[in-house]
């Protein structure tokens, strides 16, 4: 028993929370009397249909499954709250950021992105990040992932983008040609390509990684002044790596790994934090930079936009329960609260209708009656009615139509938006040459290693081989446009592993 973690001791360690077991239960609160055998006429007879016991057992179980999340399916989550320790109130108006060691409880959960529920946590994929905040003016969810970039820029791309990272439809089988000849047809992926296929694609753990809210939002103050922003979440554990091959060993021997270890370490109290900092710049900056600040694809470098400290985020709860609060929890960048505001970012546009929608689609319209999605901090008062699942007190005799004439909630303009100027002419612009190659060159020559640029041919190369050659002349060809050394060892690392095909291929023939 001495091996055992407390993740394995779960079950023992709630055990001695009870005096004597609970007398056993059907949905309704009635009591069983056998749970090891159904009604039937006679021992050998046929079942009865007033088993309700049964019926009650098999008609749940055969729904107790929701839909699975399209994207993020796995995940681990925890709970806990974030302190403000810097004054950002220059920025924004929200109540969150109001004073200095102001408290707010928050959830997050981390998650793998492509992979199925039981995929392995050690996958190379982005992370998933999300945080909800349960502040008084509403929840506030802040949805990112564990790079500060993503594949692509504008959403009608996103369906197409994650078909290629699931199976293909007829083998049900992952693809290297359905990815890698989107990769290579989309070059503007290429930024995000070499974070993933570098060590920072298998992070060790959750707690050993930073989080980034990854769009462009924009803050606004108590006298409307607005700024453009991005946030950032450092670890205070350090960064930890996994290596493409440590990563493949865990796989096999602990698929679980990120969830156990996040489990375990607050468990044990030894509870993970990280430091909040955004990164501000002014519209007037925005409307001179260099590159379009709104490009998911792209960083805003820190030498020009330096990280602004805010606060501190502490997990030191597991969830009660895993499908309550994890499977149910539902983050939506459209939640957010005032004080914080969209930018222009299309990616983020995009989002803003396509995670509520999702949400309705796969728990169900009052989603956010759910107890771990309740915004608790604040009095949701609408004109809202009904639906499935309604398990509130459906805002009882209040009026459901406005206006009225009888005390139904009214509106304010103190959460009146930001006001900014828009024209353009109407169109579906094209942005696919937007400079796709000049921060994946910086991020090769000067972010990484050494030892890092081994590992981020050696994991690309890897994956690549399987695709057909002509993807793979394309996909030489974007990452050379990065820099001419990127393409060059990505060729020879695909050429020797022809030699090796050829030599293995010549031997089968003897």
């Amino acid at each position: 028993m001495a091996n055992r973690d407390r993740a394995t001791n779960q079950l023992a360690e709630f055990s001695k929370t009870l005096a004597k077991p609970d007398t056993l239960t059907t949905s309704t609160g009635a009591p069983v009397d056998n749970k090891t055998a159904i009604l039937t006429a006679g021992p050998r007879g046929p079942l009865l249909m007033q088993d309700f016991a049964f019926t009650d057992e098999m008609a749940h179980f055969g729904r107790e499954r929701i839909p699975e999340r399209v994207v993020h399916a796995k995940g681990a989550g925890a709970f806990g709250y974030f302190e403000v320790t810097h004054d950002i109130t220059k920025y924004s108006k929200a109540k969150i950021f109001e004073h200095i060691g102001k408290r707010t409880p928050l959830a997050v959960r981390f998650s793998t992105v492509g992979g199925e529920s039981g995929s392995a946590d050690t996958a190379r994929d982005p992370r998933g990040y999300a945080v909800k905040f349960y502040t008084e003016e509403g929840n506030w969810d802040l949805v990112g992932n564990n790079t500060p970039i993503f594949f692509i820029r504008d959403p009608m791309l996103f369906p197409s983008f994650i078909h290629t990272q699931k199976r293909n439809p007829a083998t049900h089988l992952k693809d290297p040609d359905m990815f890698w000849d989107f990769i290579t047809l989309r070059p503007e992926t290429t930024h995000q390509v070499s974070f993933l296929f570098s060590n920072r694609g298998t992070p060790n753990g959750y707690r050993h990684m930073n989080g980034y809210g990854s769009h462009t939002f924009k803050l606004v103050n108590k006298d409307g002044e607005a700024v453009y922003c991005k946030f950032h979440y450092k670890t205070d554990q350090g960064i930890k790596n996994l290596t493409g091959d440590q990563a493949a060993e865990l796989s096999k021997s602990d698929p679980d790994y990120a969830i156990r270890d996040l489990y375990n370490a607050i468990t044990e109290g030894n509870c993970p934090t990280y430091t909040m900092y955004i990164q501000v710049m002014t519209f007037e900056e925005a409307e001179k930079f260099r590159w379009n600040p709104f490009d998911l694809t792209k960083i805003w470098p820190h030498g020009e936009f330096p990280l602004i400290p805010v606060g501190k985020m502490v997990l030191n709860r597991n969830p009660k329960n895993y499908f309550a609060e994890v499977e149910q929890i539902a983050f939506a960048p459209a939640h957010m609260v005032p004080g914080i505001e969209a930018s222009p970012d299309k990616m983020l546009q995009g989002r803003l209708f396509s995670y509520p929608d999702t949400h309705r689609h796969r728990l169900g319209t009052n989603y956010l009656q759910i107890p771990v999605n309740c915004p608790y901090n604040a009095r949701s008062r609408n004109y809202q009615r009904d639906g499935p699942q309604c398990v509130d007190d459906n805002q009882t005799g209040a009026p459901n139509y406005f206006p009225n004439s009888f005390s139904g909630p009214q509106d304010t303009v103190k959460a009146a938006q930001q006001t900014f100027h828009v024209s353009g002419d109407v169109q579906r612009y094209n942005t696919a040459d937007d400079d796709n190659f000049t921060q994946v060159g910086n991020f090769w020559r000067n972010v990484l290693s050494e030892y890092d640029r081994e590992h981020l041919i050696k994991n690309i190369a890897g994956h690549l081989k399987d695709a057909q050659e002509f993807i793979q002349k394309r996909a030489v060809h974007n990452f050379g446009q990065c820099d001419p050394e990127y393409g060059r060892r990505l060729s020879a690392a695909l050429d020797a592993y022809k030699v090796q095909r050829h030599g293995a291929s010549a031997a089968a023939n003897l």
